[in-house]
């Protein structure tokens, strides 16, 4: 559930502070698990398209999704917790407004 051994990121970084432990996009507050759905989502982009939507480098892009494949169990963990939580709190009812 760790960054693979050896493997270094030119264009993603940890997020000091931050309750993930996954890397994001440098300068940005973009985790790998968010361009990963975006490209591999319900509603997919081309890498080259979620780079120029998001004015950042396609190797970010294609460095954020090699990441997403070599880390998917601590991607999973993570979507985990943050479902928990939101059933914890109470978010995933609908409102009767």
């Amino acid at each position: 559930m760790s960054i693979k051994a050896g493997t270094q990121y030119m264009h993603l970084e940890t997020r000091p502070g931050s309750n993930y432990r996954q890397l994001f996009l440098k300068g940005r507050r973009i985790r790998a698990a968010v361009v990963d759905e975006a490209v591999h989502g319900p509603d997919p982009s081309t890498p080259e398209e979620f780079a120029s939507d998001y004015q950042i480098p396609l190797e970010a892009v294609l460095e954020a999704l090699d990441y997403a494949a070599q880390n998917q169990a601590l991607i999973q963990l993570e979507r985990d917790r943050e479902a928990a939580d939101i059933r914890a709190r109470g978010l995933d009812r609908a409102s009767s407004a």
